[in-house]
């Protein structure tokens, strides 16, 4: 009867619990172009504690013990058997403890992390437990920890550098910044070289930086996971201009290059290729093909032009949950791959047929 009453008591407590707390840095000093404001820490996301994700797991997990043997005895009693996963999953839809920290201890760079996918992908991460340093080329919006443009390698190294000061070590490192340069429709004979060697330095080049500068840190380490932002343009043509599409493709050729490399030294090297999201730079670029849509326009333009499947839409979340995957020790046999999330966009084309032949 004792242990019923304390089993009844801890689900009670653990209801009414509500998890870890995150710890935001808002007093780190910095110097030289590193140094942000107030104003600015505030309204970035920095870090997680994962000493208080630890501690609370392991008072959750007591709980969950306790439980379980409560259950146990009542079961016997009925004639019942309770295995100890059918427990874990009843105590956890009772808890609102969190239940995933899959980065929990973990260090993160993320390159890009202003908006749009880095941006949620730096929430998700602190959500799972990691401590994060947001990487972006500053502006009039950003939330950013450090001034990162990735065409400049010193400032790339600065933010790796910048991890392993804080926090002794770099677990993961997403290589998310990205141009589009310009869409408007070009005929071949008329393409700027300019433009194209601007969103290659960014989209090619940029990444390069980062899987060189986190490699520098991982490998004496031998472990870590660096993850790139490609695109489904890295497999079709025809989607978006030469020099975006040929930038994308880039980044697939270099992780499957660097994965190969530094396969038997612990480190793994993967792309993400999602497709059309309505984010600040995908919706600014069909502003720039349609300009005389409106923002809504716009928006079904990316969320029912391009997508493939019917009903679901493709969100930035869905994309930071592929990095999460390939950030976690549960793709430690994931390697040179590139994730395509896409709606089975890739997969097929229809053919140029308007009508059956006769017709």
């Amino acid at each position: 009867m004792n242990i019923l009453l304390e089993a009844i008591g801890i689900t009670l407590k653990t209801y009414f619990r509500f998890g870890s707390q995150m710890h935001v840095l808002l007093k780190t000093s910095l110097s030289g172009p590193n140094k942000v404001s107030q104003s600015q820490s505030q309204d970035a996301l920095i870090t997680l504690s994962a000493a208080n994700a630890k501690e609370e797991e392991g008072r959750r997990r007591q709980d969950d013990t306790r439980m379980f043997r409560a259950l146990q005895l009542i079961l016997r009693k009925k004639g019942g058997v309770l295995g100890p996963a059918a427990s874990s999953g009843f105590v956890n839809g009772f808890s609102s403890a969190p239940n995933s920290q899959r980065l929990a201890g973990k260090v993160a760079v993320i390159t890009g992390a202003a908006s749009g996918i880095g941006k949620a992908t730096a929430a998700e991460f602190v959500r799972n437990g990691a401590r994060v340093i947001i990487a972006a080329e500053l502006g009039q919006d950003a939330a950013c920890y450090t001034r990162c443009d990735v065409t400049d390698e010193a400032q790339v190294a600065a933010a790796v550098d910048l991890a392993v000061g804080l926090h002794g070590r770099l677990d993961v490192m997403f290589n998310n910044a990205g141009v589009f340069g310009d869409v408007t429709p070009t005929p071949l004979g008329s393409i700027d070289l300019h433009d194209f060697d601007r969103v290659v330095a960014v989209n090619a080049r940029g990444v390069l930086a980062g899987v060189k500068h986190a490699a520098r840190v991982m490998l004496p380490r031998r472990g870590g996971s660096i993850i790139c932002t490609a695109s489904t343009t890295s497999l079709l043509g025809g989607i978006l201009p030469p020099a975006y599409t040929a930038s994308k493709a880039a980044v697939v050729g270099l992780v499957r290059a660097v994965a190969a490399e530094v396969a038997r030294s612990g480190v793994r090297v993967n792309a993400i290729s999602p497709h059309a999201i309505p984010t600040p730079l995908t919706m600014a670029a069909v502003a720039q093909l349609f300009p005389e849509g409106t923002v809504e326009e716009h928006r079904r333009i990316v969320e029912k032009g391009y997508n493939e499947m019917v009903g679901p839409v493709l969100e930035e979340k869905d994309v930071a949950k592929a990095a999460l995957y390939l950030a976690s020790d549960e793709a430690k046999y994931v390697n040179g791959h590139n994730l395509l999330v896409d709606g089975g966009y890739t997969v097929s084309k229809a053919p140029n047929i308007t009508a059956a032949p006769g017709q």
